[in-house]
């Protein structure tokens, strides 16, 4: 029986608590190091984060159209953007965005009447001669809201901004503005209303059939500056940001 004699090796439960223990903290360490790629790869692909360009109240983000300066007609307190003074002229961002989302918050007074202008060249006299325009107006007392076309809201003078949408002189309306390639979007108080291609058929003869039609580098720019108008009236903004986006494949 000696010589016949298995001897049996029993492993101790701490043995098998320890072996465990290792499993779980190897799989923990796969697991870690699977999300942080996932992650890293994820983060590249991310386009630029919001940029506030009112930051700190300051206007180091804007001057004046063909100027390196900003007049004393604009001026930033507490987050909002006003323009009070005669003569202020256009704002233009110093950076040029090509494909971006712009988000605001504009306010006139009765009868006031503005503009937001995207991918603006400074190769024209005046801003409007080679950019599209996202109008500023209060519909209730201006004649321009007499019409759809250039209704607060609309790509001005092309396409049409629905009724009802835009709010009361006094108030603030918010606006969202989204450039991809040659697609412009644009929101009013949460609500899409204008949609459109740039350079397309449609709006080929709609430029012909405008004022524009005798302005050659009108809607024409692959990047430009966003701008903010002087038309004469007063009028605020606030929370003003904007990122870019990665270019539509």
């Amino acid at each position: 029986m000696a010589g016949n004699q298995r001897l049996h090796t029993r492993t101790s439960p701490d043995n098998h608590l320890q072996t465990r223990n290792r499993y779980h903290i190897t799989f923990l360490l796969l697991a870690f190091t699977q999300i942080a790629l996932i992650s890293t790869a994820y983060s590249a692909e991310v386009p630029e984060r919001w940029e506030n360009l009112l930051a700190n109240d300051s206007l180091a983000a804007w001057r004046n159209y063909q100027s390196q300066n900003i007049s004393d007609g604009w001026s930033v307190s507490n987050g909002t953007l006003q323009k009070t003074g005669r003569n202020a002229g256009d704002l233009i961002t110093r950076e040029q965005y090509s494909d971006f989302e712009l988000e605001l918050e504009w306010r006139v007074e009765n009868g006031g009447n503005s503009g937001i202008f995207f991918r603006a060249t400074e190769a024209e006299p005046r801003i409007y001669l080679s950019a599209p325009e996202v109008q500023i107006l209060d519909d209730n007392h201006h004649k321009d809201g007499r019409s759809p076309l250039t209704s607060a809201g609309s790509n001005y003078a092309l396409h049409p901004a629905p009724r009802g949408v835009v709010r009361s002189a006094g108030a603030w309306n918010q606006v969202r503005l989204r450039v991809e390639g040659d697609q412009v979007s644009q929101w009013l108080n949460n609500q899409l209303i204008v949609e459109y291609q740039l350079g397309s058929e449609d709006w080929q003869q709609r430029v012909a059939n405008s004022k524009f039609a005798k302005w050659p580098s009108y809607g024409k720019a692959a990047s430009g500056h966003i701008g903010l108008q002087d038309h004469g009236d007063p009028v605020a903004f606030r929370n003003i940001r904007i990122r870019r986006l990665e270019p539509p494949k």
